[in-house]
């Protein structure tokens, strides 16, 4: 299942056995070669970094092989690897490699793990912090319990693989306020709706259950309604989520429609499989301008879009439209190259959020808790919810993830598994009546709690939490400090630095995964469990990861490479080589072997000689 150049990266520095062994599972026995040890070079090494050592011409004769030549192509290969890394991102790195110290993985051997594993239990106090671990753990044990069936884990990289050659949406909507009869209060309704389902397919159907959920969306508030003279166009957008897992995204523009005098707003609603809100939000401007003509011109155009195709990643597609006035027209569409971030605004987070909150929220979502966001509006919740979910990458949220709840089904929020949802303040009343269990009611408006554990600040590890919240406060300066690469333009941006951070974090506690995966004789992979804990040096790292291992999250991630044929790409990988790349006393590489024989050679001939 796994090319050799899978296993390069992939594959653990020795098969586990099932028998206790004395090797190390990252080190070999290096006291034979105490007196005569070479240089070392990193532990992998690119195409390019090959291709430069064929360029440094190593001598033929072993005997010039010398220590001063391999330590100068040792120096050249870290050089280049350092100017592939960005400067914003080694500046974040610098930040926790302070904060973190030098020591970061044990040597472990088989025959220790148990050992290891009776210290690590009889070392634990029995202090107030260790018990709620403890209880935190059991908590997302019974969680997993709870769900009967068996979990299908989705990732955001495998949903967008999945989707990319769908077309662009799959429904356009109008909803408007209709008055109820003999009362003062208004529903809403859908006005009009691209395609018409007309076929009674099993889809068709599902698609109408749908539709039927969609006005509530696009309405959470409206019982709060009467007919007004002026409105400010509003963006947001909402998820759906089917009962086999699936996801709709629907992304909303309210509007005033043209007129004198009092009247109520309408919403348009574009339903697609994808989270690109930058894409969709240019899409709605379109239709607000069209609007603002004659509502007769927003169908003509959504009909040519529809029939254009998704563009993948760094591409883009052509729209051809016409408006009266300026005649024929062609609207570009265009994907960022990273579609991870392109529905996603960290500035909203910032801007509603202290640091230290941001970090609390963080850690609670990490350890699968209830997450329920208040705000004024509805674009608020909606950028809030979204930004904050995108933090948790390479990870995915797996649960209930509703970023602007209506009003009607406030009731969820009793539900005893995780959710993260939002809710407009004009809801906080009957919030606060409702029996919520073990709950963080952020309140986005005025950056304080309205309720909570009082344990948030203990979930992660200190000293990367620390880290985390250094590097945030200090985003402004590290963002403004001078670049020399086009990959360091790419990085400098709010959005490139926020993510950098947390992904860091991760790679700090998780970083280490792939030294054990495992590869059967038939070809399938296994994750050892406690060996890859246990590595950790960090005690607080373990003790986290003791509680984050039994997320469903964490499942996810690593459900999903055990079942990969090939290496998982993304920027989280780019990191994590590079992080492997850094420690120090790893297996050494093959090329690193190859030295290191042509060194013992030359030693031998100078001793016959």
């Amino acid at each position: 299942m796994w090319s050799p150049q899978d296993r390069k990266y992939n594959s653990p520095p020795m098969q586990l056995s099932l028998k206790p062994s004395s090797q190390s599972l990252r080190s070999g026995n290096w006291s034979e070669r105490k007196s005569h040890r070479l240089p070392r070079l990193p532990k992998r090494h690119s195409h390019d970094d090959m291709l430069l050592l064929a360029q440094l011409s190593l001598p033929s004769s072993p005997s010039s092989l010398n220590e001063d030549s391999l330590s100068t192509t040792s120096e050249l290969l870290s050089s280049r690897r350092a100017r592939r890394i960005p400067k914003l991102v080694q500046r974040i790195n610098s930040i926790y490699n302070a904060k973190r110290g030098k020591k970061r993985l044990k040597k472990l051997s088989m025959s220790s793990l148990e050992t290891a594993s009776l210290r690590d239990e009889n070392s634990e106090s029995e202090s107030d912090s260790d018990d709620r671990f403890k209880a935190h753990t059991q908590r997302l044990v019974h969680i997993q319990s709870m769900l009967k069936r068996a979990p299908s884990y989705r990732t955001l990289e495998l949903e967008l693989l999945e989707w990319q050659e769908r077309e662009l949406f799959e429904y356009f909507v109008v909803v408007s306020l209709k008055k109820k009869p003999s009362r003062n209060t208004y529903l809403p309704e859908v006005s009009y709706q691209f395609p018409k389902l007309d076929r009674p397919t099993k889809q068709m159907r599902e698609a109408e259950e749908r539709l039927k959920a969609i006005p509530q969306f696009c309405f959470p508030d409206a019982k709060d309604w009467i007919p007004v003279s002026e409105y400010s166009s509003e963006t947001f957008s909402f998820m759906l989520t089917g009962e086999d897992g699936s996801r709709r995204f629907g992304y909303c523009r309210r509007l005033l429609p043209s007129g004198k005098g009092p009247r109520l707003p309408e919403v348009y609603c574009v339903i697609s499989r994808l989270g690109c809100f930058g894409l969709f939000s240019k899409v709605l401007d379109e239709v607000e301008r069209r609007r603002g003509i004659s509502a007769a011109l927003v169908y003509p155009f959504m009909r040519s879009l529809m029939e254009s195709p998704f563009p993948a990643p760094g591409k883009t597609i052509k729209v051809k439209t016409f408006l009266p006035g300026a005649g024929n027209e062609v609207l570009e569409l265009r994907r960022p190259m990273d579609s991870r971030l392109e529905h996603v605004d960290f500035e909203c987070l910032f801007t509603c959020l202290s640091v230290r909150q941001l970090i609390r929220i963080f850690a609670s979502l990490l350890l699968e808790r209830r997450v329920i966001f208040v705000a004024d509006k509805l674009s608020t919740l909606s950028s809030c919810s979204h930004a904050v979910v995108a933090l948790l990458y390479p990870f995915s949220w797996q649960h209930t993830f509703i970023p602007v709840l209506p009003a009607s089904m406030i009731d969820i929020v009793c539900c005893p598994t995780p959710f993260l949802v939002g809710l407009l303040s004009s809801s906080l009343p009957k919030l606060k009546e409702l029996p919520v269990e073990e709950a963080l009611m952020v309140n986005l408006g005025s950056d304080r709690f309205i309720r909570q554990m009082d344990d948030e600040d203990t979930l992660l590890p200190r000293k990367l939490q620390a880290a985390l919240e250094q590097a945030l406060e200090r985003k402004n300066e590290l963002i403004s400090q001078d670049s020399d690469s086009d990959s360091d333009d790419e990085c400098n941006t709010l959005n490139g630095l926020v993510s950098e951070v947390f992904i860091r974090f991760f790679v700090e506690t998780i970083g280490h995964y792939s030294l054990f995966l495992t590869q059967s004789e038939k070809g399938e992979r296994a994750f050892q469990r406690e060996a890859f804990r246990k590595s950790v040096a960090s005690k607080s790292i373990r003790r986290f990861l003791e509680v984050f291992m039994e997320s469903q999250m964490f499942a996810g991630f690593i459900q999903d490479r055990e079942l990969r044929k090939c290496r998982a790409k993304g920027l989280f990988e780019q990191r994590v080589e590079q992080y492997l790349e850094e420690l120090p006393d790893t297996e050494q590489s093959g090329m690193n072997k190859f030295l290191r024989g042509l060194g013992n050679k030359m030693k031998f001939l100078h001793k016959k000689n």
